[in-house]
């Protein structure tokens, strides 16, 4: 990146680090941590709204629907993350190319599968072979959102689920002697009010979901840890311009205090929205709130 990184071999101590940390390859380190960050950004809400849906169809009266919602929550939190993860992203790729193969490719002869193997025609790929590098990155990325957001958003669908039940029967009657319908009672009284009692949860499964984002090189994103890790292991003169030892720990010792200090701010923030929810509310944080301000 530096005019003077052309022979590393002859640069001092503090000019050869210079020239070592804006190498390609770091750039892509760089890079990865706002990957994280937009990652967090795009799949929290998309979680919310798969939670929000199946808590909604687990409370409802259509008995298959709530089977449905119901049997979502279970299945999906009772699998460990890793095997989702594994089982979900070839099945979802092995899905859309066997409905793509069907549409494009109707004349093909040949079963599509074939012992252990997966075998569509070239033009059901997706994305397809020869599409640009940044077509396969973005297709990964947001497969790895779509994933994140169905097993997140099981999670948050139990809470929210939990959260609408406890939203006093008092005030549910109170609305129906009002003459509110069903569907306005729960827009009027319940959505407003199961906030108070989801966003300790959530706030927990917000935490959780930041931890897990090192599961991201499973869907094929190359993430920090990917990286720290490639950047950190021992490098010899033959390999790089740029040798080195085994410098992991320096790199995940990175790693440690970004998410450190990501949860930290996240702590602040949750902190605060949640004093705002609980404000004037009948509620143990509205309680306190009030013997305070007393």
């Amino acid at each position: 990146m530096f005019s003077f990184c052309t022979d590393p071999a002859t640069l001092s101590d503090f000019a050869w680090m210079a020239c070592y940390l804006t190498t390609g390859k770091h750039m892509s380190f760089y890079y990865a941590f706002g990957t994280v960050l937009v990652l967090l950004a795009i799949t929290a809400p998309t979680a919310l709204a798969f939670g929000f849906a199946g808590a909604s169809a687990a409370r409802s009266r259509f008995l298959p629907l709530s089977l449905f919602g119901k049997g979502y929550i279970a299945i999906v939190r009772g699998v460990p993350d890793i095997a989702f993860f594994l089982f979900f992203v070839i099945a979802l790729d092995q899905g859309l190319e066997y409905l793509k193969h069907q549409w494009v490719c109707p004349d093909w002869d040949q079963p599509v599968r074939q012992g252990n193997d997966f075998i569509v025609c070239q033009a059901a790929k997706v994305p397809l072979g020869n599409s640009a590098q940044w077509v396969h990155k973005t297709y990964s990325f947001f497969v790895a959102v779509f994933t994140f957001a169905i097993v997140f958003g099981a999670f948050a669908a139990n809470v929210l689920f939990g959260a609408m039940r406890a939203v006093p029967r008092a005030q549910l009657e109170t609305a129906e002697a009002y003459g509110m319908t069903q569907r306005q009672t729960f827009w009027r009284i319940v959505v407003p009010q199961m906030w108070v009692y989801a966003l300790p949860g959530l706030s927990n499964l917000w935490m959780v979901l930041i931890k897990s984002t090192p599961l991201l090189f499973l869907l094929g994103v190359e993430d920090i840890v990917y990286w720290a890790r490639e950047l950190g292991g021992s490098k010899t003169p033959r390999f790089t311009d740029y040798p080195h030892g085994d410098w992991r720990m320096w790199y995940f010792l990175v790693l440690l205090v970004f998410y450190l200090a990501f949860t930290r701010v996240s702590e602040v923030v949750l902190d605060r929205v949640m004093a705002r929810l609980t404000l004037g509310q009948a509620t143990t944080g509205g309680e306190a709130q009030r013997r305070a301000e007393a």
